[in-house]
């Protein structure tokens, strides 16, 4: 699924070159969930990024599904994101004036995968409302959602382009402890039973845990690359 080899990314900053990523090899098989932990300034970030087809590296390779997108243009990046990646942020990013299933729908507004009519985005949506748990909220604002709530939102949208990997970045840092295990035993959750590919940032060593491996990353390398057994032996129940 992801097979990067030498990844480098550096940035000007001024009169100084800022080394992010250090020459990052890492290959993670369909349906596997690898949780990143590392210090402000590792490169985990921008790791995340290139992953996401949001930013290009400097140097070496990044194999999605075995295709090279390294190197691809502005619009193509776009339709690999668009068409088989899906995101979570710390912060919801959530349009205030709109219901939960509005918020879910979204995506689906601007997908290259053709016009998607406006039975199936709603049956769609409400069918990853429902994935999280939600469909009782469905015609709720945000505003009226618990932050934990709101994250299950987020993640429903990220789902409903049917994405083969999904990518969170620091997705329990706004939540406190309890519902932060709840969010991420449902990423546990649809990696078991969907087979989706997990990639998750976070400085929290007991959410690491619940990948079924954790890469710790420090000054733009992965200084430790190792199984989390329990999950494992979980995942192949």
């Amino acid at each position: 699924m992801i097979d990067v080899h030498g990844l480098a990314k550096q940035y000007q900053v001024g009169d100084h070159v800022v080394h992010a990523l250090r020459g990052v090899t890492l290959s993670a098989a369909a349906g596997e969930f690898v949780t990143i932990v590392g210090p402000s300034g590792s490169g985990k970030s921008t790791f995340m990024h290139i992953l996401g087809c949001l930013d290009r590296p400097t140097s070496g390779r990044y194999l999605l599904n075995g295709r090279d997108v390294s190197t691809l243009p502005g619009d193509e990046l776009a339709r690999v994101r668009n068409e088989t990646i899906g995101f979570v942020f710390q912060g919801f990013n959530l349009l205030a004036r709109t219901s939960a299933l509005d918020n879910v729908e979204l995506p689906l507004l601007y997908t290259r995968q053709g016009v998607v009519k406006s039975d199936e985005r709603r049956n769609r949506a409400m069918a990853a409302l429902d994935a999280v748990g939600l469909t009782d909220r469905a015609d709720h604002h945000p505003s009226q959602l618990s932050g934990g709530q709101q994250q299950r939102v987020a993640i429903a949208r990220a789902l409903v382009t049917q994405p083969s990997l999904l990518l969170a970045d620091e997705p329990t840092g706004n939540l406190d402890t309890t519902t932060s295990h709840e969010v991420m035993e449902i990423f546990a959750r649809l990696r078991r039973d969907r087979g989706i590919t997990m990639v998750v940032i976070t400085h929290e060593r007991d959410i690491a845990a619940y990948g079924t491996r954790t890469v710790d990353f420090r000054d733009g390398l992965i200084v430790s690359d190792v199984p989390n057994v329990a999950r494992e032996m979980v995942g192949h129940r």
